[in-house]
């Protein structure tokens, strides 16, 4: 899942045009956004904020096993990385 501070329709399109089937919850307040502490502040087109690029792995109790931050909208982690933290979690 993703959180975006895009509106739903402009989420909806991305993900239509990128081919992701994942869920995209659109926060334009960053209400959740904040709550997570994931805001990125003037960091967006224009100095708007957005979400701080994050992934989270989650074990099936609901605890998170590894987080991965940066401040960077272009750096993420790459597939193998995830897959590889998800491994030690077996």
């Amino acid at each position: 899942m993703a959180i975006s501070v895009d509106p739903p329709e402009v989420s909806r399109d991305f993900c239509k045009k990128a081919g992701y089937t994942f869920t995209v919850l659109s926060d334009p307040k960053a209400e959740v956004i904040r709550r997570y502490d994931l805001l990125h502040v003037g960091a967006g087109p224009e100095g708007h904020d957005v979400a701080r690029p994050a992934e989270f792995l989650v074990d099936s109790s609901k605890v998170v096993r590894w987080v991965n931050f940066t401040e960077d909208v272009r750096v993420r982690a790459r597939a193998d990385e995830m897959l590889a933290q998800a491994k030690k979690l077996r």
